[in-house]
């Protein structure tokens, strides 16, 4: 079992008093470790300490700032495989999903890096003698709260960018896989950040709801479930604080009848179930439009190669389990017909583990829930339609938006589906269209609250404002309205 996880304040571990969560290892089901459920007074700490080393850590130089992060890139890199193993403990994907994490995060560490290339000074003499100049001016003390999915992959989405701005950072991870936000502040320290720039704040919902509140605390960023990224928002921008709150999905894949079928069905398979479903960008809805039997024939028979327990990880907890099964149980039920059955699986060796296996369900309906909400594992939900238009109207119907894809050899079609839909990332056949550094992540509608995304150059503008200085030093200078 791993030792107490503990916040991490000014550069140190802190022992707490404070009650403590036990962490379940969700491929055998025994405890992993147990988490500090933070206290307001441990905040505040947190937030003090930031605020200490704000001042000088914004007042060097971005360049300087950067050299931080090209060391914790190297220190990435060279702990893939024990900061792999950590991930599958505690959040349970398989090895290769893990590694996977840490070279998406590598990636966005590098993005980070760099910034000196990317930010610039703007300045123009806009009158004889009058110069103007804006610039990016980090805000102060900010905070990130992530999810349990991606346990440091997510906050590589903020932290690195947020701090390399010149802000001093709070981070609160998921109290279920809490582990992977310890090891990265081992790694910054270990790195060279200095003490109190990265902070990180464990516990519950209350220590959300203390986030969102502190007066302190400038900007807030939170990635989990739509109910609570909007119930984050509200609560954050009530207190006069910019927030950017990501939350769920219902990502639809339509299937068009002249699609290459091997690489549609290797596609949606992969996007279906990799990491157990357990992603915003998960393919969890197929819309399948006319003839496409062939086709799912195909994605039928590859589905039967994902074994649990060997290329297909476990699901967070019992409680998903149990939920994701209720979802099969009752779209079976309502008239959809399951071509492939996940439920009741068990893993040798692993029995107490929470594992789903791949499973599909054909003739799903729009108005059923499986269809509609986030299920958040290894499900994929078929749904058939006669006309092109009619697939995009459902997929416009979801209060999310997240992604959308088409799986088509029709440059026309294609070009059609990815202007109509009401999705923040689009593919054209491709499982999962997540955007690759540079551009950023981010959908629409009910998956995003807020203005702007959570990486790449949109990023810039959450985590600095702009402070713009006009000055006029010639006197002899012909005046003109402008001057």
């Amino acid at each position: 079992m791993i030792k107490k996880i503990n916040n991490f304040i000014n550069g140190r571990f802190e022992n707490s008093t404070s009650k403590t969560i036990p962490v379940w290892n969700p491929q055998n089901g025994e405890k992993l470790t147990e988490v500090t459920c933070s206290s307001k007074k441990e905040l505040n700490n947190a937030v003090s300490s930031a605020k200490s080393a704000f001042c000088k850590w914004s007042n060097i130089t971005l360049k300087e700032r950067v050299e931080v992060f090209y060391e914790f890139r190297n220190e990435l890199k060279n702990n893939i495989t024990s900061l792999a193993n950590s991930i599958c403990q505690e959040n349970g994907k398989t090895f290769e999903e893990a590694r996977a994490e840490i070279l998406k995060g590598i990636e966005l560490t590098e993005f980070a890096c760099s910034m000196p290339q990317i930010i610039h000074d703007e300045i123009q003499e806009v009158s004889r003698g009058v110069e103007c100049r804006s610039s990016h001016v980090p805000l102060g003390i900010v905070a990130s709260i992530t999810p349990f999915n991606f346990p440091i992959m997510v906050p590589m989405w903020t932290v690195p960018n947020a701090i390399v701005l010149g802000n001093c950072m709070i981070l609160k991870p998921s109290e279920q896989t809490p582990v992977g936000a310890s090891k990265i502040a081992e790694l910054l320290k270990k790195s060279g950040l200095p003490d109190g720039v990265f902070n990180v704040i464990n516990g519950d919902k209350n220590i959300v709801e203390a986030i969102c509140d502190h007066k302190d605390i400038s900007a807030i960023s939170f990635v989990g479930s739509t109910k609570i990224a909007k119930n984050v928002y509200q609560r954050t921008t009530s207190n006069f604080k910019r927030c950017l709150s990501l939350g769920g999905a219902k990502n639809h894949l339509i299937v068009l009848p002249d699609a290459n079928e091997e690489m549609a069905s290797n596609d949606i398979i992969a996007s279906m179930s990799g990491c157990a479903g357990q992603r915003c960008m998960a393919a969890s809805a197929m819309l399948g439009v006319g003839k496409i039997d062939s086709i799912i024939n195909k994605i039928a028979n590859k589905a039967k190669t994902i074994v649990a327990g060997k290329n297909l990880g476990s699901v967070i907890s019992e409680e998903a389990k149990i939920r994701i099964e209720k979802y099969i149980e009752e779209a079976e039920k309502s008239g959809a017909k399951i071509i492939l059955d996940g439920r009741g699986v068990k893993v040798s060796g692993k029995e107490n583990g929470y594992y789903v296996g791949p499973t599909i369900l054909d003739h799903v309906k729009p108005e059923m829930k499986i269809a509609k909400e986030e299920v958040f594992g290894p499900v994929l939900a078929i749904i058939r339609t006669n006309e092109i238009d009619e697939a995009i109207a459902i997929e416009n119907n979801s209060q999310y938006g997240n992604a959308s894809s088409v799986y088509t050899q029709d440059g026309n079609l294609a070009n059609y589906v990815t202007e109509k839909v009401s999705a923040g990332m689009v593919g054209v056949n491709i499982g999962v269209p997540v955007p690759r550094e540079p551009f950023s992540f981010g959908g629409w509608n009910e998956s995003r609250f807020g203005v702007g995304d959570i990486t790449g150059k949109s990023s810039i503008n959450f985590w600095t404002q702009l402070k713009k200085r006009t000055s006029k030093w010639n006197q002899s200078a012909k005046k003109n309205w402008m001057s």
